[in-house]
């Protein structure tokens, strides 16, 4: 499955007897699925089947969804408003023997706001099933394109993502390789460390053996750089599997900066401690861009 971002818009339309339906879908990242739909008065019967399409396309993301329906002012009836002409003929006459006046013509009358209004044709049950059809072939095609946009943008993280975890990999591997890592300047720090603990005085020899094996421990690196190597494999694994992984990826991300803080606590060198700050930076970016996938 591709990996999707939860960013993507999509404009579709159709025509369907007299009317002219446009679709726009805008959609942004979110912790689960909100769907908020703006439907014109007449379609809002629509609602229940729109959600369950969007639903069934999407896992996660705030999702605006708004219909547009315009119709053909070449199919209005224009109905006069027999009690607006009637006030207005009213007015005239009373007018008429107050001044001076010419009488009002018929397209003069006519042409006064209210007194003529354009009515839509009322639709018969086949044009109103026809309409919903058209409406709803209509969002079908702005479905698609707007998964097809988030998995473009899907594509495009993946590759941000695939490139953190190579870095992640690479100062792993640098922290690994460290001189300080090695046998012998291990040694020699807890040699000098116990050195400090015996200057004090004498020290009962299984107390001294009890804190030079806490330094030792403490100075080792393995689990944690263990389990990074780990979390990078699984998120490899993670993004090649794509569909909605989102969740499982941001929980990856914490996991990484756990190893990261531990390891960065543990150094004694300020080789290791930087390359641990490095790592703290990049698992940041990581884990700002993992917000964008479903």
């Amino acid at each position: 499955m591709s990996l999707q971002s939860m960013t993507g818009f999509a404009r579709s339309e159709a025509v369907s007897g007299r009317l002219r339906f446009v679709w726009e879908m805008r959609s942004v990242n979110g912790k689960g699925l909100d769907l908020r739909l703006r439907l014109p008065p007449g379609f809002d019967r629509l609602e229940t089947e729109v959600r369950a399409r969007l639903a069934a396309r999407f896992n996660r993301g705030n999702i605006q969804v708004s219909l547009n329906v315009s119709g053909d002012r070449a199919a209005a009836v224009p109905v006069v408003n027999a009690e607006a002409l009637a006030i207005v003929l009213s007015f005239a006459e009373v007018l008429k023997t107050k001044i001076d006046a010419t009488p009002p013509s018929i397209d003069g009358l006519l042409a006064i706001k209210g007194v003529v209004d354009l009515k839509e044709p009322e639709d018969s049950e086949e044009d109103q099933a026809a309409f919903a059809r058209a409406a709803l072939d209509a969002l079908d095609r702005g479905v698609a394109d707007l998964v097809e946009a988030r998995a473009s943008e899907g594509a495009a993280l993946r590759s941000v993502l695939e490139g953190h975890l190579t870095t992640i990999e690479t100062l792993a591997n640098g922290i690994d390789a460290d001189p300080s890592r090695s046998p012998t300047n291990i040694r020699q720090r807890l040699e000098a460390q116990v050195a400090q603990l015996t200057s004090a005085g004498s020290l009962d020899p299984e107390r001294l053996h009890m804190e030079a094996v806490l330094l030792a421990a403490k100075a080792d690196l393995r689990e944690e750089l263990d389990r990074l190597q780990a979390h990078v494999a699984a998120g490899r694994e993670l993004l090649s599997k794509g569909g909605p992984i989102g969740r499982r990826l941001d929980f990856l991300a914490q996991e990484f900066n756990r190893e990261a803080n531990t390891i960065c606590s543990k150094s004694n060198a300020v080789s290791v401690t930087a390359n641990g700050m490095e790592l703290k930076v990049v698992i940041d970016q990581l884990r700002e861009q993992v917000q964008n996938i479903e």
